[in-house]
């Protein structure tokens, strides 16, 4: 396959794979508040990452050992998209009487089936580089912008588009339109070149039938390490992505302030955060081999650190939006310099028999573990400083967080040493 051809149906790929992420991530708190399931909306993010604790990790095992990868994201994406959809179904059906229970379930469902498509992407499209002899460190990252831009544009539509006279960000559509997108990806995954398969031969351990051995992983050092660092920064993930836009929102019950941009264009704003990662996308390459996989994931958590600290100072009327665009400015660097250069990293220091697994696990200690008892956590520090405060104050939660993610850079600063640095 010539090079252009496989980059862009790479870049269709991530496109999609994204896109149904974007539909309804940042918009979907925004949505529960609506409908008065605010105080459940932790319970809908930490979902993502109780399922991110196994699935990712098992559906890496399938495609590393029984399935091809390409056709387990089409399962995977297919199953997801179906319960998306029907989440989306059952909120129009049921009208002003939308229950938690059925429409959790259906969402849980979905996301289950999700989450692993990421780590599965990934997998397909290093698979696909590798067979055209191609560096995956300096081929992949300007392929994964399209991905970004996936995510931004349907962050876009959700706030632009109305239906029914409701702006997405405010309905169910939104729920609806993940679903179509994720089935359209599950239709297009078969299109991507075959991935290879490792079944056992002969008699084998247990580890080893069920594709267990990346966990030997930990068995390293630093590995453990970067394992430890990664669940403790993925426990910032879904922080923003949880509560920005309801965030925002609550500056709307001040008159002076309700019809300012930040408030009414929720949505559009916190967009500037994935357009800054598709940017910061593609200083990835140059950064990886510069500095390392250390200090890029150093610069991450710091740059976590000033995205907690900008949303507890700013404000959204001028000159305090300045600050929120900063946050969100900022966040392309905390996202990419670490979720990207992570799986990089990985993807570098692995064996192909375990390439899929491994990735697995990745996403089981940053999505999973991480992103779960984050958003727990998170929740939790929400309640005392906003819904249940004598005084309420977002500031004082986002300062929390940020100290948090400074406690963390610190610690990795001292536990963690370069690879490179230690072959040297």
């Amino acid at each position: 396959m010539k090079k252009s051809n496989l980059t862009i149906k790479l870049i269709v790929l991530n496109f999609l794979e994204f896109a149904v992420w974007g539909a309804y991530l940042t918009s979907l708190g925004r949505y529960l508040g609506n409908i008065g399931l605010g105080s459940q909306i932790k319970w809908f993010f930490a979902m993502q990452g109780i399922v991110s604790i196994f699935m990712p990790t098992i559906m890496g095992i399938i495609a590393d050992r029984h399935i091809q990868a390409q056709k387990v994201l089409s399962l995977c994406h297919g199953i997801a998209g179906i319960a998306m959809a029907g989440a989306g179904l059952y909120c129009l059906s049921a009208g002003s009487t939308i229950a938690f229970a059925p429409l959790f379930v259906l969402y849980s469902i979905s996301v289950a089936f999700f989450m692993p498509t990421i780590a599965l992407a990934n997998s397909v499209a290093y698979n696909a580089l590798g067979k055209e002899g191609l560096d995956p460190v300096k081929e992949y990252p300007p392929i994964r912008v399209f991905g970004t831009i996936g995510f931004i544009c349907s962050m876009l539509a959700t706030n632009w588009v109305k239906i029914g006279g409701v702006a997405m960000q405010d309905s169910y559509t939104q729920l609806i339109s993940s679903g179509v997108l994720s089935l359209i990806l599950c239709a297009y995954a078969l299109t991507m070149p075959a991935c290879e398969t490792k079944k056992s031969e002969g008699r084998n351990s247990f580890v080893e039938n069920f594709g267990l051995k990346a966990f030997a992983l930990f068995k390293d050092g630093q590995f453990a390490v970067f394992f430890l660092f990664s669940m403790l920064l993925g426990a910032a993930l879904q922080i923003t992505n949880g509560y920005a836009n309801t965030f925002l929102g609550s500056f709307g019950e001040n008159p002076a302030l309700a019809d300012t941009f930040a408030v009414k264009n929720s949505n559009a704003l916190l967009a500037i955060s994935q357009t800054s990662e598709t940017l910061c996308i593609l200083l990835i390459p140059f950064f990886m081999k510069k500095f390392g996989i250390k200090k890029v994931m150093l610069i991450a958590m710091f740059g976590w650190v000033l995205r907690f600290a900008f949303f507890g100072l700013g404000a959204p009327d001028f000159p305090g939006i300045l600050l929120f665009i900063l946050s969100c400015i900022v966040y392309g660097v905390a996202f990419d310099f670490f979720n990207i250069s992570g799986s990089l990293y990985v993807e570098q220091n692995v064996g192909k028999e375990i390439r899929s697994s491994a990735q697995g696990v990745f996403m089981l200690m940053t999505n999973g573990i991480g992103a779960s008892v984050g958003t727990l956590a998170a929740g939790a520090v929400v309640d005392a400083c906003v819904y249940n405060a004598a005084s309420p104050s977002w500031s004082k939660a986002w300062y929390i967080f940020a100290a948090y993610s400074f406690v963390v850079a610190i610690a990795f600063m001292f536990l963690f040493k370069d690879p490179q640095k230690a072959n040297r």
